[in-house]
């Protein structure tokens, strides 16, 4: 009968159904019955004789009547295993059944006989997987796609044998599978169709290691890794999006607690991959390598390639790139064979992509020599190669790659002579990016070949970096042959010191790590230095200027080039003179050194010394006419002569800032040295003034673009501790003269500002440790507690700013403190507790990493300190009120908000505290308001969902904007009183618009959500069911508070402009929403008989009386408004376009709501329920007719005499006075 029935294409389904009920599993002659009905019905599908939805509807069918007792469950699981095994499934069509069957399997506590014993349902199932699994009946698994793919993924998953029992047992099976994919390729089609159908419903289950694995060994297929790779990537990236999405919200992490990673699982399948699966590692290499090229750093069109490398990977895009690496590098790790291939693949990448940005791949490359690096040895051919392309490389490439492969250089001379060869030639290239990539080179090679004798390291309080190897040179060569190389590597050095600015430039900025690392040529670096310096160096005593400006620059026809860095040379100078009188020379006293050689370096250290000295005192001497930049000189960048003028302003601003350095720290709180240096910083502002002044007057000047000082990181924090901090008796005298000069103290933060900002966006800073994150880091912390004691001990309102406008020092140390935490939560997010520690003490003293620090308590307190400032901002004056400050102050707040724990209580009280701040002070400041209220938005959104919030909002600015219709006078409700006339609109509107967005993105992500459960069968239908019951209450709440906050600001008297538009959009995207909740809800009713929840009704009927009518009032307020704007412009088609594009959102609007309608109109038919009750018949959208008007019109027209009758233009005029809306067609 069921067969007869079903070939009919008769309701099979309710004969099935019958059949059930009339055989209840208590009964021993029911169960008989029902396991006859599986045994007729599972041959019957697989016959292909039923049409395809018959099949499914009784497969269906079955699944939801798979309960029963553990023996028979057993016997129908038995059955299907035969079946398989004899090969009688021709469209595997009731494998979702056997799926379901092993499910239910599992669950059973009873007693089952196998063999001679017995086992329970759990050990049943997994000997049952264990007789598919065996290469017995690899033949068969063609049989198996795609539904027992993922049956079997989660039952090795989560089996109880050993765990390399277990990876070898998945490997086996991967090979099975693959083995039938190479026979029949639509197999693989079919199982990446299947997997994508499961990951909508569960992506943990879809997406484990075990399918990832599958699928990297099926990918190296060429005609199926497109669609893989691209299937792969789209998860990962949707991955981190979702995550991303629950970070930034609480009420979504209530909801889902347990968020599933991607990018952990594809780290678990390389990690597996350690147990024989070689069959995997290419589709690893292949994955890796698509992440990083298909989401690598972009480059702005015509701009340099942004280098994110130094920074957090906080974008999906970023988050795939890094996974991408990882995969590379833990797969380089895992398996030796593939290594060649891995580093052959990235050099070649890093050469051919030299346009784009690499850093990525060098970074990689970094990591891959740290993790082996005796690799390269074998593979040095492949780096000798790369070695003859440098000449062609981006400098910046160049210096990364030479990084990465330079522990090689050590222990390979072959690799190391061919370097050489490479660079000597590209020394006398005629490109310039070729002779600075030879200066890099060389560089590098004086700084990693000691000579014998040399300090180490450690005595140079040089760190070396991670992607450096330390190893004994001395072992592979002598102390003679490395001396040797390094002199003639030296000479070919000096050489360069006759080119291009930039080329020298680089040796300056290079020599001092040279001589860091490599102390034993310190004589010769020195003499070269001096030899040089001598050139531009006027010894006589009385001559002003000291220097020879005009050897600094070359002329080429009409164009002037700086040719000698003379700041930059002096800059090294005394950075190289300063490390060898504190180290090199008080190791030579306490040791028998050649008294000639000892008595040579005594020479020309004195020979600096007298040049500095001279060069001091005569710069302070110079007046501007001296070096012909008065301010009467030309400064355009138009003119040979202006251009001249800017070099000259730049090198000798540069050099008075190099002197204020030195004569600093030779001083020892000498007054009449620091008498010098204000006598220095004297002449350096006069010029900065002028360049500044001619600024403004004049865009083609290099003074728009403030220079880099010259004063090193180091330096600029033991100025600012002195000048700030110093509290010692013997220092005050001295101190006194540079703590006299405001402007001075204005210097000093301005360039550590700078420095901050140089720091932050390219992770080093020039000169001396620039490069060194550890010095770097220290020195952050030195600056921030200096600035923090100047802000906070002397508050802007009572410093005195002087005669000169400018920004107060008060605001510079804000504005520093702010760049300081963005730059410690980019850069050295490991050490923020080490940092915050820092700020506590009295002195700076670093505590080890392993010290448990709360980092939510110190972060609190730092809080608590600005948070008197902007309290003490709102308290102050209307005079005083600083708009600036203020909204740095609130910038930084919401920085260091970031460092809080939700969950803790200091969370708590400083979002009491912001609530409360909003409440109680009126602000009028535009800036300030956005600033607050989005620092409002984003701590609530972390502590619960704002909605209540924006509906207390809404109603603020309802009641401060009135009402649409003029008659009625809105209740005042005063909730938070930084929402006035001022600040209402736009401003608030905007903002509450943007929140209400998000909540309405978050209510659509768990729409989506919803869907996937209801779809998905697979797991425990009751934790199912609760779980979307979770959902579904969730959704319906926020939606229905939204719906109060949008009945507020539809009532809402708005100007026309974006408040209007936003809204218009807001609301469109809310009925979307709302139409999607309804689908949902239709999809239910069709796949169970469910009746549908009171809160659906009760939203249905909120959204019918408070929000579809008021929207339709609107839209004619709206309208009204632009047709009065219209008749008042003069210009009618100009402003008719502006009109027809302003309300395009109007029918967008409209549409959205009809459709919400049409489908409430089905889900009534499906749920017998009548909610289209709730809903008011909306008015005709063709033409709407002004009742009053028309009466009007028509009295009018009767009244007039017979024979003055209008004609039919005159009637029809009349009657488009009275539509409003759209034209009759």
């Amino acid at each position: 009968m069921v067969t007869r029935q079903a070939l009919k294409g008769r309701e099979t389904a309710a004969l099935l159904r019958g059949i059930f009920k009339g055989s209840p599993c208590s009964q021993q002659s029911g169960v008989l019955r029902r396991l006859q009905v599986y045994k007729h019905c599972i041959p019957l599908v697989e016959s292909g004789d039923l049409h395809l939805g018959k099949a499914s509807e009784i497969i269906g069918l079955l699944m939801l009547e798979v309960d029963l007792p553990g023996h028979a469950l057993a016997e129908l699981a038995t059955l299907f295993v035969d079946v398989i095994k004899a090969g009688s499934l021709s469209n595997g069509k009731s494998l979702e059944l056997f799926s379901t069957v092993l499910t239910a399997l599992a669950g059973s506590k009873e007693s089952l006989a196998y063999g001679k014993g017995e086992l329970n349902g759990e050990e049943f199932k997994k000997q049952l997987i264990n007789t598919l699994c065996s290469s017995k009946y690899v033949h068969l698994w063609n049989t198996l796609f795609p539904d027992l793919v993922i049956v079997l993924s989660v039952d090795l998953e989560v089996a109880t044998m050993p765990l390399d029992q277990l990876r070898h047992v998945e490997g086996t099976v991967i090979l099975h599978i693959v083995s039938v994919i190479n026979l029949d390729q639509d197999l693989g089609e079919e199982l990446i169709r299947h997997l994508k159908t499961e990951q909508q419903k569960d992506p943990a289950r879809a997406l484990c290691p075990f399918s990832v694995a599958l699928l990297l060994s099926v990918a190296v297929k060429h005609r199926l890794q497109e669609q893989i790779f691209d299937f792969l990537k789209t998860s990962i990236t949707r991955s981190c999006k979702d995550l991303q999405f629950l970070q930034a919200s609480k009420f979504l992490q209530d909801l889902f607690p347990q968020q599933y990673d991607v990018t952990t699982v594809i780290l678990e399948v390389v990690k597996n991959s350690a147990f024989g699966w070689d069959h995997v590692t290419q589709g690893l290499v292949d994955l890796g390598f698509s992440l990083m090229e298909s989401y690598e750093p972009r480059k702005p069109f015509g701009g340099k390639a942004a280098d994110t490398s130094y920074g957090l990977s906080k974008m999906p895009a970023q988050q795939a790139c890094k996974l991408g690496a990882s995969i590379l590098l833990e797969t380089f790790k895992v398996h030796e064979p593939i290594r060649s291939d891995i580093l052959e693949q990235v050099l070649n990448r890093v050469l051919t992509k030299a346009a784009s940005p690499v850093s990525h791949f060098i970074d990689l490359l970094s990591n891959i020599v740290v993790s082996a690096p005796l690799v390269l040895q074998t593979s040095s051919s492949k780096v000798t190669e790369t070695f003859d392309n440098l000449s062609f490389l981006p400098i910046d490439t160049v210096q990364g790659l030479l990084r990465a492969v330079q522990p090689l250089l050590k222990v390979s001379m072959s690799v190391r002579d061919s370097l050489i060869l490479v660079l000597q030639k590209a020394i006398f290239s005629r490109q310039l990016d070729a002779r600075k990539a030879a200066v890099a080179g060389f560089l590098l090679l004086l700084r990693n070949f000691k000579v014998l004798g040399s300090l180490s390291s450690s005595q140079c309080s040089q760190a070396i970096g991670a992607t450096q190897v330390q190893a004994d040179v001395h072992a592979c060569y002598n102390s003679a042959a490395n001396e040797a190389f390094c002199l003639e590597i030296l000479g070919s050095l000096r050489r360069c010191l006759s080119q291009q600015a930039d080329v020298r430039l680089m040796l300056y900025e290079g020599f001092y790590d040279v001589l860091r690392r490599n102390s034993q040529l310190a004589s010769s670096i020195m003499e070269t230095l001096l030899s040089q310096i001598k050139q531009y160096y006027l010894p006589q005593p009385d001559l002003l200027p000291p220097l020879k400006l005009e050897g600094c620059i070359m002329a080429q026809g009409d164009q002037i080039f700086l040719q000698e860095p003379l700041a930059h040379l002096l800059c090294c100078i005394q950075h190289c003179l300063a490390w060898y009188k504190s180290t090199v020379h008080l190791c030579q006293g306490a040791e028998d050194d050649d008294d000639e050689e000892e008595e040579e370096d005594v020479g020309f250290e004195q020979s600096f010394e007298e040049m500095l000295e001279s060069v001091t005192r005569r710069m302070i001497k110079s007046e501007l006419e001296d070096f012909e930049l008065d301010k009467s000189a030309d400064f355009s960048l138009s003119s040979g002569v202006g251009v001249k003028n800017n070099i000259y302003a730049i090198q000798v601003m540069g050099i008075c800032e190099v002197l204020i350095e030195y004569n600093f720290n030779i001083g020892n709180f000498s007054k009449s040295k620091f008498e010098d240096v204000l006598g220095l910083f004297t002449c350096y502002n006069k010029l900065f003034e002028i360049l500044k002044e001619k600024a403004g007057k004049n865009k083609s000047t290099l003074g728009n673009k403030t220079a880099r000082s010259f004063l090193s990181m180091g330096f600029v924090s033991t100025l600012l501790t002195a000048l700030f901090r110093d509290n010692a008796q013997s220092h005050e005298e001295s101190l006194t003269v540079l703590r006299s000069s405001t402007e001075f103290l204005r210097y000093a933060v301005s360039v550590a500002l700078q420095k901050v900002q140089q720091l932050e966006e390219t992770g080093q800073t020039d000169g001396p440790d620039g490069q060194n994150p550890e010095k770097m880091f220290q020195n952050l912390c030195k600056i921030t507690r200096v600035l923090l004691w100047r802000y906070t001990s002397i508050p802007t309102v009572v410093e005195e700013s002087g005669k000169k406008k400018g920004k107060s020092i008060s605001l510079l140390c804000l504005e520093g403190l702010l760049r300081i935490f963005n730059t410690v939560q980019q850069l050295y997010t490991a050490r923020i507790p080490q940092f915050l520690q820092a700020l506590g003490r009295h002195t700076v003293q670093f505590c080890s990493e392993e010290t448990d620090i709360n980092v939510t308590e110190k972060a609190a307190f730092q809080i608590r300190q600005f948070q008197r400032s902007l309290v003490n901002q709102f308290s102050s004056a209307e005079d005083d009120f600083n708009s600036k400050e203020t909204q740095s102050l609130i910038i930084v707040l919401s920085t260091l908000s970031k460092l809080l724990d939700p969950a803790s209580q200091q969370f708590l009280q400083f979002l009491t505290w912001t609530v409360k701040i909003c409440k109680e002070n009126a602000l009028e400041d535009i800036s300030c308001c956005k600033g607050l209220l989005s620092l409002l938005f984003s701590l609530h959104a972390l502590y619960k969902s704002p909605v209540g919030l924006l509906r207390e909002l809404a109603q603020d600015i309802h009641a401060c904007l009135g009402d649409i219709d003029q008659d009625i006078e809105v209740e005042s409700r005063s909730h938070f009183a930084i929402v006035n006339a001022k600040t209402a609109a736009p401003t608030v509107c905007l903002l509450v618009l943007g929140q209400a967005d998000k909540v309405l993105e978050e209510v659509d992500w768990l729409i989506k959500k919803l869907t996937s459960l209801g779809s998905d069968t697979s797991e425990d239908s009751s934790q199912a069911s609760n779980q979307a019951q979770a959902l579904e209450k969730g959704v319906i709440l926020q939606l229905g508070t939204l719906l109060t906050v949008y009945h507020e600001l539809v009532q809402t008297a708005l100007p026309a402009g974006s408040c209007v538009d936003t809204l218009l959009r807001s609301l469109s995207k809310t009925y979307a929403i709302l139409t999607s909740l309804v689908k949902h809800y239709i999809q239910a009713c069709r796949s169970n008989s469910n009746a549908i929840p009171a809160r659906l009704e009760k939203l249905v009927k909120l959204s019918g009386s408070h929000l579809t009518p008021q929207c339709y009032s609107f839209i004619t307020y709206v309208q009204k408004k632009k047709k009065k704007k219209e008749d008042e412009a003069a210009a009618i088609s100009t402003v008719m376009a502006k009109v027809l594009r302003e309300t395009k959102p109007i029918p967008n609007l409209i549409f959205a709501i009809e459709q919400y309608e049409k489908f409430l109109i089905h889900l009534s038919k499906k749920s017998k329920v009548n909610l289209m009750q709730y809903m008011k018949l909306s008015t005709s959208r063709d033409f709407r007719i002004n009742a009053s008007m028309l009466d009007s019109a028509l009295q009018e027209h009767n009244a007039e005499d017979a024979e003055n009758e209008p004609d039919n233009n005159q009637v029809r005029t009349r009657l488009s006075a009275v539509t409003d809306g759209f034209p009759l067609p």
